[in-house]
């Protein structure tokens, strides 16, 4: 393997940036793609696409003949939930069970406490103050789910321009109306945040906590698994 190929392919992966070696079986040629680097007349194009969305390696059948091998490196998908409240408590448990890293992010002292969230995953600050820390990526899904404006609309915000693969924000559509004017007024554009879920969560009469975290969760795996197609460099899944 050319090793100027792979110190490239191992700084994708460090970075979190979505990449796919192609090996073709026969003459052993490689070449390395990006999401921008896909273009309709990449006889690939189609299969590359898919496999930065499903993230799994295979062979492949190339148009002329032969084989190459795919090997596709996407990062792990995480979740940041924005509220230390019930739902988060339900939500945490079960999207580590589907495989999603979690951090909870709530200044509430009150509600972020080791002891309703003691496996670690939970950050007792300021969402703006730990952006940085959070590093937002096409790779994050975001859910707001305080209803405080004062905690809500700076991560939302930031993940709307991180280009994260979901973000959903909980409250009515009254809630939302008076969120839209305050994005907006943030320079969020209304493209971006009629991108939100809201109300929050799959449309399936969730009433509970436990029960909205089941919505959550499942819109955040349909943003994941059927998402028409990556976006740009750092490509969205």
């Amino acid at each position: 393997m050319d090793l100027q190929l792979l110190a490239r392919f191992n700084a994708a992966r460090s970075g979190r940036k979505p990449a796919i070696l192609v090996t073709e079986i026969g003459s052993g040629a490689q070449r390395l793609v990006a999401p921008s680097d896909i273009t309709d007349a990449d006889p690939l194009a189609a299969e590359l696409r898919a496999r930065l969305r499903s993230g799994k390696s295979g062979l492949v059948e190339l148009a002329g003949g032969g084989q190459a091998f795919l090997t596709v490196s996407v990062p792990p998908p995480r979740i940041v939930l924005i509220g230390a409240v019930h739902i988060s408590q339900a939500l945490v448990p079960m999207a580590q069970i589907a495989g999603f890293d979690v951090t909870v992010v709530d200044p509430r002292t009150a509600f972020a406490t080791p002891e309703r969230f003691p496996d670690g995953t939970l950050l007792a600050e300021w969402p703006a103050d730990v952006l940085d820390q959070l590093a937002l990526d096409p790779y994050t899904a975001l859910a707001a789910l305080t209803h405080d404006p004062k905690i809500d609309d700076v991560p939302l915000a930031a993940a709307l321009s991180a280009g994260c693969f979901y973000v959903g924000a909980l409250g009515s559509r009254k809630t939302h109306g008076k969120r839209r004017e305050r994005l907006l007024e943030a320079c969020v554009t209304p493209a971006a945040f009629d991108s939100i879920d809201a109300p929050i969560g799959a449309d399936i009469g969730a009433a509970s906590p436990a029960e909205i975290a089941v919505a959550v969760l499942a819109n955040i795996i349909a943003a994941l698994r059927k998402s028409p197609e990556p976006k740009g460099e750092g490509g969205r899944p």
